[in-house]
């Protein structure tokens, strides 16, 4: 398969278009933009790393990335998978949610100011 051919997902056949999942039903990624000032450098790292160890096993959580922006090296995205939107609403809701993020919530910001961004990948669960 050459780097520009679709991976096709569960359901799609061999060589065909893959199948789209009922609405709700398919994977979803969740993108959080941080970043910290330079004087708590290493700080999104620590939280990410804090927050990432309190979520394992967590029901429909596939798994998350911490990505840093190629070019500015202090921005973020932190990108977690879950199997549904359904999943991951139903965590959201929970108790926990809010208590289990808040290491990272401070440093929370906007997207970029351009369309796109380089990521690399800082860590991962």
């Amino acid at each position: 398969m050459s780097d520009r051919q679709a991976q096709s997902v569960p359901g799609g056949a061999s060589g065909s278009p893959p199948s789209a999942a009922a609405p709700g039903a398919a994977r979803v990624r969740v993108l959080i933009h941080a970043a910290a000032p330079p004087t708590e450098q290493g700080a999104v790292e620590e939280a990410y790393h804090r927050i990432s160890a309190d979520l394992a096993g967590t029901p429909g959580l596939l798994g998350n990335e911490l990505l840093r922006l190629a070019d500015d090296p202090g921005r973020f995205v932190v990108m977690s998978e879950w199997e549904s939107l359904a999943a991951f609403r139903s965590w959201e809701a929970g108790a926990s949610h809010r208590g289990t993020t808040a290491p990272l919530r401070r440093y929370q910001g906007p997207p970029l100011d351009r369309p796109f961004g380089i990521y690399e990948v800082a860590a991962a669960y």
